[in-house]
């Protein structure tokens, strides 16, 4: 068998994507591409058409075409069996048979496409295979990235010392009347070690604590206005301490990446989103005590929904990590409730036992005599969601702009929570407006903002759940169109996981004692939009 080439094409005979996999001009595979809407003929119902020097093998796939060209030597059977592979790649990594999905995944197909054929000959691989060499997955990479993080993390530890050490400093200096370090002003005592984020130097994990510190300090300055003036330098907020920035250098020349984080910031309507998820993320990851085993479980949603309903991506993915402290829990097992999400597609570590797992849902080393690396957050079990399904959307936004006859649009927004079993978080809904027109809002739940900088208007709700599971929004604005409020981008977090993974117990393999352990979870939003 040799195979010429392998092509998506419309009924049309349009061409989408193509591989070729033999030596061949260019303007010989443009011909024989464009000979095969020709060679069609309506009625018949062959899969395959042939030409003097090659055969043609198709199959249809909705408004498509898989197109396989090979030799006429080549033997039929073993085409139809390509054709077959070939056909179910496609779904894989397109989630619609549509021309403009095919084109978003093309070097994802073409990947795959080389997996299964090299030179023109049939590869021995199924599809499980294929999809896990184009992931090109590296156990390696995976313990550096590990690595790499725990290095931040305790660089990050040393930068928060660093700085509760200049805060003592500032404070000793303030109450000895002397000049203050940092140039801080004689009131720089006012300020306590959460206060640290206003420097403009935090990281990921304390943008919570940065918020609070600067609520308290802002409160505690509206309460002294009136009994003492403020003086000149005093609560300068934003300003960098010298110390603190040449700290900060030295980790950056070391290596480290240091985040440099604005706590009120935000950059447009998906800036605002995305911020107001990694904030709202942090918090509920804060102060979780943790055990000598710990487990942490993320759930990521993908969802892109058509602004007069259907469901155009849908994805939920998530990933189970293991964190032991303690060598004497290092061969565990560890059993999860099987309540999981009815079609989630699991795959475990390669070193965790598929067998036990399948028949127990319990995770566990294939060699129980081997422990679990200690101090190190081991992913053992990922899993994937993907739907075109309306049901499987968690919360729902309805967006109604009409014309208002005079110029403008009236706008109704309202949301509904379909999942009823989770309870949403910092729910952020980010509508974009027209340049310089500031909405007039009539009928709100929860509370709201305008950005006249970025030009949106966010609208918050601090909880969605069974309880509050629907709300609306009414405004208006002048010198706009309905096109003009869209898209519309969601975020928020949830300590229920979506996809229903969670741990029943956890037991020693000797002696299969329960051992105490601790878990987190955390479902999170990475785009969520309505366009």
């Amino acid at each position: 068998m040799v195979l010429i080439a392998a092509a998506v094409c419309t009924k049309n005979g349009k061409v989408i994507l193509s591989r070729q996999f033999v030596e061949m001009t260019k303007a010989r595979i443009e011909g024989l591409l464009a000979a095969f809407p020709k060679l069609m003929t309506a009625g018949k119902q062959h899969t395959y058409v042939e030409t003097d020097s090659v055969r043609y093998v198709y199959q249809p796939m909705e408004k498509l075409y898989m197109l396989l060209i090979t030799t006429k030597a080549s033997n039929i059977l073993e085409d139809l069996e390509t054709l077959r592979l070939f056909s179910k790649v496609i779904p894989e990594y397109s989630h619609s048979l549509d021309e403009k999905e095919i084109v978003d995944n093309a070097f994802n197909l073409i990947f795959a496409f080389d997996e299964i054929v090299a030179l023109g000959y049939r590869e021995s691989v199924n599809l499980a295979q294929i999809k896990t060499f184009v992931e090109m997955d590296s156990h390696e990479e995976k313990v550096y990235q590990a690595v790499r993080q725990t290095q931040e993390r305790e660089a990050r530890q040393k930068m928060r010392e660093k700085a509760k050490e200049l805060q003592r400093q500032r404070m000793e200096a303030s109450k000895r009347g002397g000049p203050s370090i940092g140039g801080m002003g004689g009131r720089s005592g006012g300020f306590s070690a959460d206060g640290f984020g206003s420097s403009g130097v935090s990281s990921s994990s304390g943008v919570s604590s940065s918020n609070i510190g600067m609520a308290s300090i802002e409160v505690d300055t509206k309460s002294k206005v009136a009994a003492k003036p403020a003086s000149r330098n005093a609560l300068k907020l934003g300003g960098k301490s010298k110390d603190v920035d040449s700290f900060v250098d030295q980790l950056k020349s070391e290596g480290e990446k240091i985040a440099n984080l604005a706590p009120a910031a935000s950059s447009g309507s998906s800036g605002a989103a995305s911020s107001a998820s990694a904030a709202a993320k942090a918090a509920i990851s804060a102060d979780i005590h943790r055990e000598s085993v710990h487990l942490k479980i993320e759930d990521k949603l993908v969802v892109r929904l058509g602004r007069d309903g259907g469901v155009q991506q849908f994805e939920n993915s998530g990933l189970l990590t293991l964190r032991i402290s303690d060598e004497a829990y290092g061969r565990i097992l560890l059993k999860l409730s099987p309540n999981h999400t009815q079609g989630l597609q699991l795959q475990t570590h390669p070193n965790v036992d598929k067998e036990l797992f399948k028949t127990r849902t319990m995770i566990g080393l294939k060699n129980l005599a081997k422990p679990f690396p200690l101090n190190t957050d081991v992913g053992v079990l990922k899993w994937r969601f993907v739907s075109q399904d309306e049901s499987a959307i968690p919360l729902t936004i309805n967006c109604w702009p009409s014309d208002n006859g005079e110029g403008g649009c009236d706008v109704n927004i309202e949301y509904e929570l379909e999942a009823q079993q989770l309870e949403l978080q910092d729910v952020a809904i980010v509508i974009p407006l027209p340049m310089n027109v500031q909405p007039s809002v009539a009928e709100y739940d929860g509370t709201y903002n305008y950005d006249s900088r970025k030009h949106v208007l966010q609208w918050h709700i601090p909880i969605i759940d069974a309880a509050n599971k629907s709300g609306s929004m009414e405004f208006s604005c002048n010198a706009s169109i309905p096109g003009d409020f869209f898209p519309l981008q969601v975020s928020f977090v949830s300590k229920t996981p979506y996809a229903g993974i969670s741990a029943q117990d956890v037991v020693q393999v000797d002696s299969e004692a329960a051992v105490k352990y601790s878990s987190e979870s955390i479902l999170f939003v990475e785009k969520y939009e309505i366009v």
